[in-house]
């Protein structure tokens, strides 16, 4: 599959993402994509298949939906000629989802072009991303701490 997501713009991926059978399974959605700002949000409905036995959301599915995002957006932002690549990532579970729980990403262009500087430089660049997963009370759920790789290709 790699392959074959290699030969499309991180956009296109972004709008087919939905289909991507990890998270069409986890029921992951993209219920928002702004590519022009590099915004995206992604939801996640609470079902039998992404329940825990404590009957709140699986913490597995919790990461997922806040798994490839941040690549495609910073890919998006660079354009050609730069590799990404999730370097770490940790979540900090706060409190039981239950509903419908949402989260927001955003990668300004004044955050790439910093990125890019260092980049073009020479440099190993390892941007930190930080996320909230929200329920639909305004409850935060978990939060998400994501670092990147970016260097010139």
């Amino acid at each position: 599959m790699n392959k074959l997501l290699r030969h499309f713009t991180p956009a296109t991926v972004i709008r087919w993402i939905n289909w991507w059978p990890p998270l069409l399974g986890a029921g992951i959605r993209v219920t928002h994509f702004a590519e022009s700002e590099c915004r995206i949000e992604v939801s996640l409905r609470r079902t039998w298949y992404n329940t825990n036995y404590l009957g709140s959301h699986f913490g597995g599915s919790l990461y997922a939906m806040c798994d490839p995002f941040l690549v495609f957006l910073m890919l998006k932002r660079l354009g050609k000629g730069y590799i990404v690549w999730d370097q770490a990532a940790e979540i900090q579970f706060i409190k039981p989802g239950r509903g419908t729980v949402r989260v927001k990403f955003h990668i300004s262009q004044e955050q790439a072009e910093a990125v890019r500087a260092e980049a073009d430089a020479g440099q190993r660049v390892r941007p930190v991303f930080e996320a909230e997963v929200i329920a639909d009370s305004g409850e935060v759920v978990a939060r998400v701490k994501k670092t990147l790789y970016v260097r010139r290709a």
